[in-house]
């Protein structure tokens, strides 16, 4: 199977949780240092994906790993994707009318 009709079919497969995840994400959001509940998801999340993580990182950071199968030379990978994402949200209060809209009042990611 090539690679490009693969990620067309877990795409497919998986779009509706994705969104779903992202939907909840927006709707409680939670401001810097404080995403107590976003890392307990998160985490949840990870966990039910099979996905290895470290939580605690910085108070509530996580850090997951996802192995490929890339070629190691010397016992080493010789290919690495790091990939940064925030869960931080704003203090701004959402005017969006949606229905993932922020249930916290006064804070939203923007």
């Amino acid at each position: 199977m090539l690679l490009l009709q693969k990620i067309k079919e877990l795409s497919s497969e998986y779009f509706k949780e994705i969104v779903s995840i992202r939907q909840h994400l927006h709707a409680h959001p939670e401001l810097s240092f404080c995403e107590y509940e976003t890392s307990e998801f998160v985490a949840y999340r990870l966990s039910e994906f099979g996905i290895p993580f470290q939580s605690g990182i910085a108070g509530t950071g996580i850090v997951a790993i996802i192995e490929g199968q890339g070629t190691k030379v010397m016992g080493q990978k010789t290919k690495t994707v790091a990939l940064r994402a925030d869960m931080d949200a704003l203090p701004v209060t959402e005017k969006n009318k949606i229905s993932f809209k922020s249930k916290n009042e006064g804070v939203m990611h923007a």
